[in-house]
Formats: C-alpha cells, sequence, structure tokens
C-alpha cells in the first residue's frame, strides 16, 4: 500500500501525477488546502505516524524534516522499516528515508523515471555498485542480514570478493563486481538453494529456484505431510526458503494438508488442470498408469513441479512417496520458476469497511481492498471505498441481493482471483460473513470449497453509536435486528423480552421499514414493563456519514415513528444514566467502579 502525501495545492498535482504511475497508491490530502485527495487529513504529523503504522509506504510531498519529526520517535530496525519518501513538490527530486531496502530505493527510481527528475539515492552499494546485497530480487531470501555490511565494505574498498553462483539467472548481482570462487575457494557471496551451515562473514543468498510439486489422497493429515516435506528437504539437503511456488493437480485445491504446507512454507499453491499435467507425461521419468486411472494425468507431484519449473527443469528430487503424500521438487534451468503458471486456488476477503467514513476503516481493511483483482459490493458500499478501489472491475448488486453478491464473489475467486467482497460496518455482524460460509458449507464444487476466505473485521455501527455517547456499553449489553425477512416475528419478540428482563444495554439493528411498522413500537413497550420509564434512548442516525446525528431521549418520550433503517436505536438498562457534557449528549452504564472497597472490586 502506498500513500500520497499531499499537503499543498501545488503538492496535490504532483500527487495526482504519482498516481498515474502508480494507480493504487492513494493520496491523503490536507483538508482545505489540496482538492480531489482520495482522502483527507487535518493534522500532518498525526496522518504520518498512523500510515507508517499500519504498514503504508509514504511518499511525502514535504520537506524532509517534517517526515523526520514525525515517524524518529516510533522507528524500529531498517528490518522493519516501511519506505518513506520525500518527493519535492514540482516532483524533480524523490530522496528515499526509510526503508532503502525495503522499496524506498526502487520506488524513488520509478518516480524520477516517470516524473522526469532525479532519485537521491544515498546507499552507497546502490550508487556506486548498481546492487545492494542485503536488496535481493523478489522472492530472494538473505540468509546472513549481519555479514552483508562488512562484505559491502570490502566491494566499496575495490578488495577481491569471490562470488560463487550455484543455482539461478545470472542476472543478479552484477558478476563484474566480483571475483569467481575457485573449486577450493570459500566465496565471500554465495548463491546457493543447499542448506548449509555458514562461515564467519559469509553472505549467502538464497534464490526462489526450486518447484515443489505435491499429491495427497483424500482427507490426509496436515501434520503428516509438513513432516513428510520437512524430512526430504533435510535427506536431500535443499533449502526449502528456496522453494518459489507449490503446484498439484486443480481437485486437491480443498485440501487441507495441501494448505497447511502453503502456509508452513509460505509459498503460493498453483493449481493445474489434469490435461495440464498428462501433456508433461513424456518428461516424468516415473509416471504411474494407477494416477492416470483415478484423474486421468500420469503424474501430479513431478508433472505439477514441471508445470512451474519448466519441461525442460531438472529434478533435484524425484518422486517419494511416504503414506498417502508424494512429492517432487525440479529446479529451473536459468530461468525462474513460474509462479504464475496455472491458477490461483483463489482468495476471498470479506471486508468490513466500517460506518462509511474513511478515518473509522481499518488499515487491514485497506490492505485487503489494495491487493484485491475486483471488489464486489452494494453500489453504495463501492462508492464509500472508491479511493481504494480505484480501477479494479466492481460488480455491484441491490441492497437486497446480498446472497447474489456472495456467490459472485466465490465465483470470481474460484477462477483464481483475488476478491473482495465489501459491506458497511463488521462483515460477521449481519452481514456477509455468514452468507459466505453457508454457500461454503453446501458447496459440492472443491473448486469452490478450495477458495481461501479471510474475514476482515470492521466497527460496526453500536460500536461507533457507544463512542459517540461515551460508554452505554460499559456493562452488559446485546444487539437485535428487528427485521423479520428472514426471523420470524415470534423468535424477534422472544428475544426482546429476554433481553428486557435480563437488564441488558440493547441496540437495535434494522428497526424500522416503511413497510415494517409493529416491532419497534412492541420493543417499547417490552422495555417499559422491566425498566424505569426515564431509561435512556438513544438515536444514532447515519453514523460515520457527513448526515450524522445522535439524539437522547428516554422510554417514556420515545416516538418510534421517527426512526428509519439508517438509524441504530440502542435502548439502555436500568443502570444507564444520561447527561449533558459541556453541550454534548453522553450516555453510560457504570460497570460497578463505584462500589470498589478495599482494594477489591464488587463480583
Amino acid at each position: 500500500m502506498i500513500a500520497i502525501l499531499a499537503l499543498t495545492a501545488r503538492g496535490g498535482e504532483t500527487a495526482r501525477r504519482v498516481k498515474s504511475l502508480i494507480p493504487d497508491a492513494v493520496i491523503f490530502g490536507r483538508a482545505g488546502r489540496v482538492d480531489g485527495a482520495d482522502r483527507d487529513f487535518d493534522d500532518a504529523i498525526t496522518c504520518i505516524r498512523t500510515l507508517y503504522a499500519e504498514g503504508w509506504s509514504i511518499v511525502g510531498l514535504c520537506a524532509a524534516g517534517i517526515l523526520i519529526r514525525a515517524l524518529s520517535p516510533i522507528l524500529n530496525d531498517k528490518w522493519q522499516d516501511a519506505p518513506v519518501l520525500a518527493l519535492s513538490e514540482d516532483g524533480a527530486t524523490a530522496v528515499p528515508l526509510l526503508g532503502g531496502h525495503r522499496g524506498a530505493n526502487a520506488l524513488a527510481e520509478t518516480l524520477a523515471q516517470g516524473l522526469g527528475g532525479a532519485a537521491a539515492v544515498t546507499t552507497a552499494g546502490d550508487r556506486r555498485l548498481g546492487f545492494a546485497l542485503d536488496d535481493p530480487p523478489a522472492g530472494w531470501t538473505l540468509k546472513t542480514p549481519g555479514t552483508v555490511k562488512g562484505v559491502t565494505a570490502r566491494l566499496l574498498a575495490g578488495e577481491p570478493v569471490r562470488l560463487r553462483r550455484e543455482c539461478g539467472a545470472a542476472d543478479w548481482p552484477d558478476d563484474a563486481s566480483f571475483s569467481p570462487a575457485g573449486p577450493g575457494d570459500s566465496p565471500n557471496v554465495l548463491i546457493t538453494d543447499r542448506a548449509i551451515t555458514t562461515t564467519d562473514g559469509q553472505v549467502i543468498l538464497t534464490p526462489p529456484t526450486l518447484a515443489l510439486g505435491i499429491g495427497c489422497e483424500r482427507h490426509a493429515p496436515a501434520e503428516g505431510l509438513i513432516d513428510f516435506l520437512n524430512d526430504v528437504f533435510a535427506e536431500e539437503g535443499l533449502d526449502p526458503t528456496a522453494v518459489a511456488a507449490i503446484g498439484t493437480v486443480d481437485l486437491k485445491g480443498d485440501e487441507a494438508a495441501l494448505k497447511a504446507a502453503s502456509r508452513h512454507l509460505d509459498r503460493p499453491i498453483r493449481l493445474f488442470t489434469a490435461a495440464e499435467l498428462e501433456a508433461l507425461t513424456p518428461h516424468l521419468p516415473n509416471p504411474s498408469d494407477v494416477v492416470f486411472q483415478e484423474i486421468g494425468c500420469h503424474g501430479v507431484a513431478e508433472a505439477s513441479a514441471l508445470g512451474l519449473a519448466g519441461r525442460d527443469a531438472r529434478f533435484a528430487v524425484e518422486k517419494k512417496r511416504r503414506g498417502p503424500y508424494t512429492c517432487a521438487i525440479a529446479r529451473a534451468r536459468d530461468k525462474a520458476v513460474d509462479v504464475a503458471a496455472g491458477r490461483s486456488p483463489g482468495r476471498l476477503f470479506v471486508v468490513g469497511i466500517g460506518p462509511g467514513d474513511a478515518d473509522y476503516r481499518t488499515g487491514a481493511a485497506a490492505r485487503a481492498i489494495l491487493a484485491s483483482d475486483a471488489v464486489v459490493g452494494y453500489k453504495l458500499y463501492l462508492d464509500l471505498a472508491a479511493d481504494l478501489i480505484g480501477d479494479r472491475p466492481t460488480h455491484d448488486s441491490d441492497l437486497g441481493a446480498e446472497e447474489a453478491r456472495a456467490a459472485k464473489a466465490l465465483a470470481l475467486a474460484v477462477e483464481g482471483q483475488t476478491v473482495s467482497l465489501i459491506c458497511s460496518g463488521d462483515p460477521g455482524i449481519y452481514a456477509l460473513s455468514t452468507l459466505v460460509f453457508e454457500l461454503i458449507e453446501k458447496a459440492e464444487d472443491r473448486a469452490l470449497r478450495g477458495v481461501d476466505v479471510e474475514v476482515v473485521p470492521g466497527i460496526s455501527a453500536f460500536q461507533l453509536a457507544a463512542a459517540r455517547l461515551g460508554a452505554p456499553m460499559g456493562h452488559d449489553f446485546c444487539l437485535i435486528s428487528l427485521s423479520d425477512l428472514l426471523t420470524p416475528v415470534a423468535a424477534i419478540r422472544k428475544r426482546l423480552d429476554a433481553a428486557a428482563r435480563g437488564d441488558f444495554v440493547t441496540a437495535f439493528y434494522n428497526p424500522q421499514s416503511q413497510r415494517r411498522r409493529t416491532l419497534l413500537p412492541e420493543a417499547r413497550e417490552t422495555f417499559l414493563a422491566h425498566r424505569p420509564d426515564d431509561t435512556p434512548v438513544a438515536l444514532c442516525r447515519q453514523l460515520g456519514r457527513p448526515e450524522e446525528s445522535v439524539t437522547v431521549t428516554t422510554l417514556r418520550d420515545f416516538d418510534p415513528s421517527v426512526v428509519d433503517m439508517f438509524t441504530l436505536v440502542v435502548f439502555g438498562s436500568s443502570e444507564t444514566r444520561a447527561f449533558d457534557h459541556s453541550g454534548t449528549q453522553r450516555a453510560f452504564t457504570p460497570r460497578g467502579y463505584a462500589g470498589k472497597w478495599d482494594g477489591e472490586e464488587k463480583s
């Protein structure tokens, strides 16, 4: 996630130029000064610190000192710092301040090239050598970060540094900067996919040269597969961080063991059809007629490894079998493993964007949307997240078509896309998470069941209502939906009676529509039978949106007729109190702190 921070109108103009180069970036503009920003902010220091804490990369169209003063109190170390750049308002100079070897230097070069300016990269390795050993290409692993400084110093001093490249393409780092390590020499820099013991001062880099193919029987235990893979890597002397991707047949996309292996190795799964794998049969050292009879191809582990590494790849490990598992490892020849081969099992984020105001969206929600290929949602919710969606394909449906939205999102994910299904508030509270899991549970399609689903929580309406009021949910509370579209009226009445008798603070969702006009008045009468008529009642309308209003009244004076579907209604408990706080209506429910004595809290 890249945030472009503009403090002035001129900075805003350059910010839009930057966004044309990086469409997924989000422009944050100073309120009242920058027009057309995706999001506004009032205080630059607070905005910078918040973005950095949420993991954003920051391009600040401001003085470097502003960024430094904002971030200096919260910096960690060079291996954790997110990229932070200062970009002059005219776009002429890009200065990486933090995270140079975590993307800032590369981003500065990209901006300089696109804007016709210059990248003021100050790290010595990048300036003089053209590369940095602690900033390897994507997918590579630096095994010895503590040794980079000493080896780089020797390179910069012109001292001989021996390099041995055992695997991978020869395009990084530049061989011209090194002396080749002979057969008896101990290299100062070793590029290998072997699991080895390091020597003092040696830099070891592991490129993603290996493709791991896996087959397993239906419902094979996850723990057994992980143990099997660990043993294979250890026995063969291979480094698991050299694995670029895991391949298998698409019928196995829903297997828990395969998903566990993906998490264990932190590598993606790529799925191949049986026909795609069968086309590789002439290149398999161990084809199997039994496998062909079962799924239509002569091998899964070896064929899917070749599907990723290329049919001319060499096998580092031919097919091995243990119980219900098989695996094979292919090493790509002078090229990268094709991590885009086959298709992804698909990923679905079910994202809560909060009540509407971008200030109440979580960093996790922003990251999910920015990582998505497509976004599905009700039109209003898509509009509320338009700054993050950008030009991604969107799919919307009517307000009552929730199941259609969930089904569409899953269908897109089955195609191999990463999809965000967005809803207001929290997706697990009267929202779409439950529909997604209902559809998955009853699905017979293994591809659909294989979709990875992550629920990204959001701030629900009752939480923002509580914040606006003060602390009405300071003690036990419950939530009740008054919509009888999916819940029988008798069940709603039963819950109303239980909440009233239990003296719960109660928030009502979907309180009243033009058609449904009876349950909210009934709720008032039910609660009046069990608590005082001066019990506070709050009407919280359009929370987090420009039309927001919060009104506090009492059960006695509460008029249900003024409530619509944009209102959250909160009935206090018998202990809830309301008062005027310097012109702001407040409500809180004591939790018993006033009853402490002798250092003990009442139980």
